[in-house]
């Protein structure tokens, strides 16, 4: 598969390196773009813009790493010796109207025994064109996820916990899925197992809620989950802009990364400027992949950690022609 690949590597105090690949798929994908009239594609294509200063200022960035993925699409890292932090993030802009979210599910019990897989290897089986991906929900032993999933419009599991929410044409939800009659709420009606496009991936728990940070005082908690440092990974949205951020943060791994309390992983996703985010399962489980290359460094010896299900970046002209 083609692609387009735009980099640049700043270290503090040094100048800025630039690195240009390109495949055919750009061509194929200019033209598709412009026929369904989204958002005009830059001419020449650009390396992404900086992240936002408070989020470099917050994590106290020390090296940065910015690269093009598509149109709409860039992944960042930032290395700081502050926590130690090695953060990995992707920004979508979903003003442009083919960029999209998608579940992928592991099926049947596989090679790990219960119904699980890695991100790559659900990146590598999923149909259409994954351009990044990151570890999705929690999930028991046997392979369950402890919340919500509907992929494509169709319920596998359904339960009254966080999670986000995605139809083509309408904003990311984040909220808590409720149990219906034969169907389910997750800021849309979803009824029975109809065919669709809707998503909808379950984590836990909710970081920030309409612009404030979702404090836990629940006694029973176990704090050392929330309290304690540990790899991370989250989801974030910005209404305003109409952004969606992914941000994984390695850990476990002494001076190179110590990973994020739950309150540091607030405060880090509050200052990307979204107002809506949900942290997803983390410890071995956090990893990035992007154009086919996980981007992280997996906390595991083993390296990355079979999951119950991914949380994927799409491209598919079908949603630039999705109602609202």
């Amino acid at each position: 598969m083609g692609s387009l690949e735009i980099h640049e590597t700043h270290v503090r105090g040094g100048k800025p390196r630039h690195v240009l690949r390109a495949g055919v798929a750009v061509v194929a994908g200019a033209v598709v773009a412009m026929a369904l009239a989204c958002t005009p594609l830059d001419r020449p294509a650009q390396l992404p813009v900086p992240l936002p200063a408070q989020l470099l200022t917050y994590l106290g960035a020390d090296s940065t790493d910015r690269r093009a993925l598509q149109d709409g699409l860039s992944y960042h890292f930032v290395w700081s010796e502050k926590g130690p932090w090695a953060v990995h993030i992707l920004r979508v802009e979903l003003d442009r109207c083919e960029l999209g979210l998608r579940v992928l599910p592991a099926g049947a019990p596989g090679s790990y025994g219960a119904g699980l897989a890695t991100v790559t290897e659900l990146v590598a089986g999923a149909d259409g064109e994954v351009l990044a991906a990151v570890n999705g929900d929690f999930f028991t032993p046997e392979g369950r996820p402890l919340g919500s999933e509907v992929a494509a419009g169709k319920i596998l599991r359904a339960r009254e916990r966080p999670a986000l929410g995605w139809t083509p044409g309408r904003a990311p939800w984040i909220g808590t899925t409720i149990r219906e009659a034969g169907g389910l709420s997750a800021g849309i009606q979803l009824p029975g197992n109809r065919p669709g496009m809707t998503q909808v991936i379950g984590g836990f728990p909710e970081l920030l809620d309409s612009g404030d940070p979702v404090h836990r005082s629940d006694p029973d908690a176990d704090q050392g989950f929330a309290a304690l440092r540990h790899p991370r990974t989250a989801v974030a949205y910005d209404p305003e802009a109409r952004r969606l951020w992914l941000l994984v943060v390695d850990g476990r791994q002494g001076s190179y990364s110590s990973g994020m309390t739950l309150a540091e992983m607030a405060e880090a996703l509050s200052a990307t400027g979204a107002s809506e985010a949900l942290n997803l399962d983390g410890g071995g489980s956090s990893v990035m992949v992007t154009l086919g290359r996980t981007m992280n460094r997996p906390s595991d010896e083993d390296g990355e950690r079979a999951v119950r299900n991914a949380l994927a970046v799409v491209s598919d002209p079908a949603f630039c022609r999705a109602a609202p």
